[in-house]
């Protein structure tokens, strides 16, 4: 695509990077998501405080989200109202 120029020593550098398409939303994102998390299966993640563990593999995959569409969406400080468009993921 082209290239960024991102700060760098406490912002006093720049250093030029390629620019890669953003992947931090979408499909893209849960299949790299879901390589990191096979990747570090083994390790340790500390829940509640600190007062609890579990490995990364045995954490759950995250659920689709439900749609709402043609659900009523309340707005406006509760004076009105409209029909949901999100058809959930």
């Amino acid at each position: 695509m082209g290239k960024i120029r991102v700060r760098s020593g406490r912002g006093t550098g720049t250093v030029e990077v390629d620019d890669t398409g953003k992947k931090w939303s979408g499909d893209e994102y849960k299949k790299l998501q879901a390589e990191k998390k096979k990747k570090t299966a083994n390790r340790m993640v500390h829940t509640g405080r600190g007062t609890g563990s579990k490995r990364l593999g045995d954490i759950p995959d995250p659920k689709a989200r439900p749609s709402t569409e043609g659900m009523t969406r309340v707005t406006g400080r509760g004076t009105s109202s409209r029909k949901s468009k999100n058809k959930g993921s």
